[in-house]
């Protein structure tokens, strides 16, 4: 895609937009204006993708020079707004959708952005009233940072760009790496990892006047409603319908481009299903579909078989990568510098693999599947709240038979769906209290240190992201989707996507069907032991019969635990010492080397959370962040 900055009052050079040059290799501007706030700047880097000619170049000026844009991302149906404006009277000078969401600013103002389908964040500076207009995606598909300090106001593509501007600090927000640490979440709010430095989040915009002596306080409103919706009650034959026929427009619309696309394969439901589409779309005469795969050696994460499955089916050019375990450490500072914040697990390392290879192949354009276990209950953990949900409306018969269903699709014990069960239909209160207990007794507590023991007793890392939206914590499928989808785990995914792209020069394209898949009944995605039904049902007939019919989960996962306790174990017991040193006192000692120790030694299964102990540590010696 491209990269972004802008800023108001504030003394800054072009190094800002210099320090994203791998978001835009294609292009660079910068340009400065006056303001009684002090001076404006608004900086670009262009990956070039609908018109590359130099008539797509930025900051655009309108004919007047009033209104000034950069922008990062792509408007999909730019050809029939485009359309429409000239039937307005509008001449257009070039072929690019960038003139195109100008225009429509100038028209509408904030009303366009509704009228956008897209992924974008943009800055408008509108020279002749002073103000600056900032405005992100639905979902948040496009990144925008901004920070407020005591001179002024700056936005950008990505954190570095904001960090160490006068009166910023590099400090750790505690109560963010605690929500990190504890539940795996980043992303999930406003807030960054770094004090004082937020995001603009999907679906919001932000103005910023400089009529006077400083910049006035972002204004920052919510123009896309977060809100539940449901379709009307149609059967699954007639939502399988409707969702091949979106999803297929979906997928025609992110073909625009004037440069070489390609796919992400996994050999999952969501991305099989973009490779199949993709193949019976593109023209005779257009160059060969290319993929890229992650595959391994351990076969209880390997997934080639089902990627030879598709490709066999669509005769795509394949590419096959094997991300090596030696590689995890001699890349993971520089993947935490292009990240700007701490990540989930080794799967952003492999992930990081995939988009350098695609770049390798000549590939500018890479679709993915993300999102769809949000949208449609893709993941297991949906169960125990599907589950809770069948016995608070006492339909009992069902229940067992998913309990059932369960057991013999998915080898889940009756013992442990029990267990969870009777968790997920508790009160809050013996929640809450089950796990402090389980915090500090199972995980020997390394989270009871003074600098976060108060943050334990508050909610959960969900809970907080639900909260963050005016939402209450999730109670059924519909309402957890609702959340996973605009502030928790999308949000992320999105963010660790458009990072390891944009590193490799790649714009990521993700074909979105959000509000049709949220308005769905809880039955169009589970039935049974069955997740994401509707998509299933859907691609029937367009996915070999062996990927549609798959009922494992493995999330583009990675032989983590045999890479941890084999040939990185050293290097990960160096890593939790590294974040014990760099950041001390944020975690006690001596119970975070005993989890750590379980995990490696055998006794605890190895999870997530020792991976995010290290990136943590990673994440601050390579910022030099301070806990104080």
């Amino acid at each position: 895609m491209c990269g972004l900055f802008a800023s108001v009052g504030l003394p800054v050079t072009p190094e800002r937009i210099d320090m994203v040059a791998h978001r835009g290799p294609d292009g660079r501007g910068w340009q400065e204006y006056g303001s009684p706030a002090g001076s404006v700047a608004l900086g670009h880097r262009r990956l070039a993708i609908i018109d590359v000619s130099d008539a797509g170049l930025q900051p655009m000026a309108d004919a007047s020079g009033r209104y000034h844009l950069v922008f990062n991302g792509e408007i999909y149906n730019y050809i029939e707004l485009r359309d429409e404006l000239r039937a307005r009277g509008e001449i257009f000078v070039s072929e690019s959708d960038s003139e195109v969401l100008l225009r429509c600013y100038m028209l509408w103002g904030a009303d366009c952005l509704p009228r956008l389908r897209g992924m974008f964040a943009f800055l408008i500076w509108d020279d002749r009233d002073k103000v600056l207009f900032a405005a992100r995606d639905r979902y948040g598909v496009k990144p925008l940072y901004l920070t407020a300090l005591p001179g002024g106001v700056a936005f950008a593509s990505e954190i570095k760009q904001l960090l160490d501007l006068p009166g910023g600090v590099r400090r750790v927000n505690l109560a963010r790496a605690h929500d990190f640490l504890s539940g795996g979440m980043s992303d999930h709010t406003a807030d960054t990892l770094f004090q004082g430095i937020r995001q603009l989040r999907g679906g919001e915009c932000c103005t910023v006047p400089a009529r006077g002596p400083g910049a006035s306080e972002p204004r920052i409103v919510r123009w896309h409603a977060v809100a539940m919706s449901a379709l009307g009650d149609i059967d699954e034959r007639v939502a399988a319908e409707r969702f091949r026929d979106l999803l297929a427009d979906s997928v025609r619309l992110h073909l625009r481009a004037d440069v070489p696309v390609g796919s992400c394969l996994s050999g999952g439901l969501d991305s099989s299903s973009i490779v199949c589409l993709l193949a019976a779309m593109l023209p005779p005469d257009a160059p060969g579909l290319h993929t890229v795969s992650a595959c391994y050696a351990e076969k209880v994460v390997d997934e080639k078989p089902f990627m030879d499955m598709v490709v066999a089916k669509t005769g795509a050019q394949a590419h096959f990568i094997f991300p090596r375990a030696e590689d995890v450490f001699a890349r993971a500072s520089d993947i935490t510098w292009h990240q700007d914040e701490p990540f989930g697990s080794t799967s952003i390392f492999a992930q990081w693999c995939v988009f350098e290879a695609a770049r390798a192949a000549g590939v500018k354009v890479m679709l993915d599947g993300q999102g769809a276990d949000e949208l449609l209950a893709g993941y297991h953990s949906f169960f125990p709240i599907y589950l809770a949900e069948l016995a608070r409306s006492a339909r009992l018969l069902t229940l067992g038979r998913t309990i059932a269903a369960r057991r013999e699709m998915h080898g889940q014990g009756y013992g442990g769906q029990l267990l969870r069960l009777a968790f997920s239909l508790a009160p809050d209160r013996i929640k809450g209290l089950a796990r402090r207990t389980h915090r500090g007794h199972v995980q020997h507590g390394w989270l009871s240190s003074q600098a976060l023991a108060e943050l334990e007793r508050q909610p959960t890392a969900l809970e907080t992201a639900a909260a963050s939206l005016g939402l209450e914590p999730p109670r059924d499928i519909a309402s957890l989707c609702l959340v996973m989808a605009h502030a928790s785990n999308l949000p992320m995914l999105l963010h660790w996507e458009d990072r390891n792209s944009m590193a490799h020069g790649i714009e990521a394209r993700v074909p979105p069907l959000a509000d049709f898949s949220l308005a769905l009944r809880n039955r169009h995605k589970l039935v049974g032991a069955d997740t994401k039904r509707v998509l299933r049902r859907a691609m029937a007939d367009i996915l070999p019969r062996e990927v549609s019919e798959r009922r494992d989960k493995l999330g583009f996962a990675t032989p983590e635990a045999v890479w941890m306790r084999g040939p990185l174990r050293g290097l990960v017991e160096d890593g939790v010492e590294r974040t014990l040193r760099v950041l001390p006192g944020l975690l006690d000692p001596a119970g975070t080397r005993r989890f750590a120790a379980d995990m490696l030694d055998g006794r605890a299964p190895v999870d997530f959370t020792l991976w995010r102990i290290v990136s943590l540590g990673l994440w601050a010696e390579r910022f030099h962040v301070s806990q104080g």
